[in-house]
């Protein structure tokens, strides 16, 4: 078995991908570089990104899927699950093997993971719509941290850029060390590096944060606390739609 590695991007993949016919190959496994670990008799490859390749591809795709099931599998890779790219060749070679729409052919076990997997992914999506808290900066930009399971922050831009239009504001993946960035015109890509002993989480002792920033805190958290109707409270369905591991990104389960 012989591994090929691409570089973690999409169009990385969609070109491994292209490969794969060109070559005829059915023994290769994709893999991403960053994340692979060499195996001591292993046979490994690095794959150049050819954009050309790609979109070769993805046209292809084009013609025999819907936009709704080309965001399934774009959302698989979104995923950043270990391996997963073996189940998304399965689901593209079922594609252009069969002549017919199989978007509903759940018997097959490729189109049924995909389906399954990029539910997830959208579910977490819309958590992280819904549990976005913004941060005032001294600079006049909105900011928030997130830490989700998977890669959403591609699939979110779109929201934050039609629900804050009038308003700069920066979005950071802080286990993926990347943000989406909104200058009134258009959504980039950014990196950010922080020093060592900078608390990225809100702090009132730090020089970033505008001076209304606390107050607008504390006054959130004050309507949250007496709009609480203390009788009707229930634990366990609030877990069940804001889990616990989201409570620190909020700002009126974090202050007193």
């Amino acid at each position: 078995m012989t591994t090929w590695l691409y570089d973690g991007s999409f169009d990385g993949f969609l070109s491994a991908v292209f490969d794969l016919y060109w070559q005829k190959k059915t023994d290769v496994v994709i893999r991403k570089e960053q994340d692979h670990v060499k195996g001591l008799f292993e046979n490994v490859i690095f794959m150049p990104t050819i954009t050309a390749n790609a979109d070769r591809v993805w046209a292809g795709l084009t013609k025999k899927l819907t936009e709704a099931v080309l965001q399934q599998l774009f959302c698989c890779y979104l995923s950043e699950l270990p391996g997963e790219e073996d189940n998304m060749v399965g689901f593209i070679r079922h594609v252009f093997a069969s002549e017919q729409d199989v978007s509903g052919d759940f018997g097959n076990k490729y189109v049924l993971h995909v389906t399954q997997l990029s539910r997830k992914v959208h579910r977490e999506k819309h958590r992280m719509e819904a549990f976005v808290r913004f941060q005032l900066t001294k600079d006049n930009i909105y900011y928030s941290l997130v830490s989700p399971d998977y890669n959403v922050l591609p699939l979110i831009a779109r929201h934050f850029k039609e629900r804050y239009a009038d308003q700069y504001w920066i979005i950071y993946d802080e286990r993926r060390r990347f943000g989406i960035y909104y200058n009134l015109d258009k959504v980039e890509t950014i990196r950010l590096q922080f020093n060592a002993d900078y608390d990225p989480h809100y702090h009132t002792t730090g020089n970033v944060w505008a001076p209304e920033e606390e107050l607008y805190q504390r006054l959130w958290n004050t309507y949250f606390k007496e709009a609480n109707i203390v009788s009707r409270r229930n634990p366990r369905l609030q877990l069940q739609h804001m889990p616990r591991r989201y409570w620190k990104y909020l700002t009126e389960m974090r202050l007193g």
